[in-house]
Order: C-alpha cells, then sequence, then structure tokens
C-alpha cells in the first residue's frame, strides 16, 4: 500500500515503512528534499542520508539521539483503528544506534575528484591566485606522473587552465611558477562539507568542529 508523504508542501509518493530499505539501497541520496546529516552512536559524523533513509531509521526504532535546530515532518497513511495520520518528525542532525562505523573511518582518506578539490582549494588557481568557475579550472600534479608523481590528495592542487598548460610536464620550480597554497587531506567532516551544497546552519556548525585547523574551510565559509 502506498502512502502519500509531503515535504515542503510537495507530495511525495513511497512505499510503506517497511519496504523503505529496499527503496533507498538502489536509491541515491542526494534527492529532491534535506539531507539528513547521520553521526554514529559517539557522536562522530558518519554521512549524509535522505529523509527516506531518516524515516527508516525513526520507525525502526533505531535514532540514539538528535540534535539541531530545524526539523522535518512527514506524514504517511491515515490509521483505520484511530483514524489519526502517521507522521514523523527528523531532526537535521541525528545519531544510529549500532557500532561506532564512523569513528573506524574517520581518518580514512576519501576518494579525490575534481569536484571536491576545487571546493578545498575554494576555487582558486594555486598558481596565479585567480578564481575560476568550475570549467575553468583542471586538476593539475605538482609532481607530473609521467615522472613518478601520484594520484592523490597531496600531489593535486587546483590550476587554471593557463597556468596547466604553461607548467605542462614539469615541476612549479622548472617552469618558474610557485605553490600559493599547500594540498593536504580533507578529513571526514571537511569531505562531507564538500560533497554537499545545501548545508543547514546546524549542520555546518557541527561538522566544523570536526574540521582540521589548517582546513581552508575554517578559514572561509563553504
Amino acid at each position: 500500500m502506498e502512502r502519500a508523504v509531503r515535504f515542503y508542501s510537495q507530495p511525495f509518493v513511497f512505499a510503506g515503512i517497511a519496504k523503505l530499505r529496499a527503496y533507498w539501497q538502489n536509491h541515491s541520496p542526494i534527492m529532491d528534499g534535506p539531507l539528513i546529516l547521520s553521526l554514529d552512536n559517539h557522536g562522530v559524523p558518519h554521512r549524509w542520508i535522505s529523509w527516506q533513509q531518516a524515516c527508516f531509521y525513526y520507525a525502526k526504532n533505531l535514532v540514539a539521539w538528535t540534535m539541531g535546530d530545524r526539523t522535518f515532518t512527514f506524514h504517511g497513511g491515515i490509521s483505520r483503528m484511530t483514524g489519526e495520520r502517521s507522521s514523523i518528525t527528523a531532526h537535521s542532525i541525528i545519531a544510529i544506534k549500532g557500532k561506532a562505523l564512523a569513528a573506524k573511518g574517520f581518518h580514512q582518506v576519501p576518494p579525490l575528484n575534481n569536484r571536491e578539490l576545487f571546493r578545498r582549494d575554494r576555487h582558486m588557481c594555486a598558481y596565479c591566485g585567480g578564481e575560476y568557475n568550475f570549467f575553468r579550472l583542471t586538476r593539475d600534479h605538482i609532481r607530473p606522473l609521467s615522472r613518478g608523481g601520484r594520484d592523490t590528495w597531496m600531489n593535486v592542487v587546483t590550476a587554471c587552465r593557463q597556468c596547466n598548460g604553461q607548467k605542462r610536464n614539469r615541476m612549479p620550480e622548472e617552469a618558474g611558477i610557485e605553490l600559493l597554497y599547500a594540498p593536504y587531506v580533507p578529513n571526514k567532516a571537511e569531505y562531507l562539507i564538500l560533497t554537499n551544497r545545501r548545508i543547514f546552519a546546524d549542520q555546518m556548525e557541527f561538522l566544523k568542529q570536526h574540521v582540521a585547523a589548517h582546513s581552508r574551510l575554517v578559514l572561509a565559509p563553504a
């Protein structure tokens, strides 16, 4: 039986609560609607989840505790016995019961891709200091791959196409240019900031408490 859910006055229809797990396992959490920040039971940031996933955790009594200023209420079907409409109110930050999987993975190196790299570097070219949009930027390997460099966070910076073309297959000093900032590996909290463009203020405040002091996200808003 399908139930209608309303979010921001827009109707969403999904299968019954018992079927939610199968639904969201086959869908990306980046959906229309709020992304909820999930933590492990010890308060360590874990991942972004969709409101469908959050409803599943609430319905299965798997939410250990909550925090955050924002809440979202999702309405389900009407009970034949009571005549009342079911609803679930989810907080913007929820801790999930179970083993502390997030703590184990908090210091693991996150996957490298251009979108998060450019956001790490504030869309600023590491050589000329200019700020550019996504399509005018490139991933530059400080030590070129052909000369033994690796495709890792510590060997890449954001560069505009002109500077990258000038540098070519050389080290910066060989090309007569200097790095304006040093590369670094984002931790889990920073990576969560980098991967979500619609972060609520309470979520950002919580995540920034877990970001390393050298992060450029501490120096400027994401």
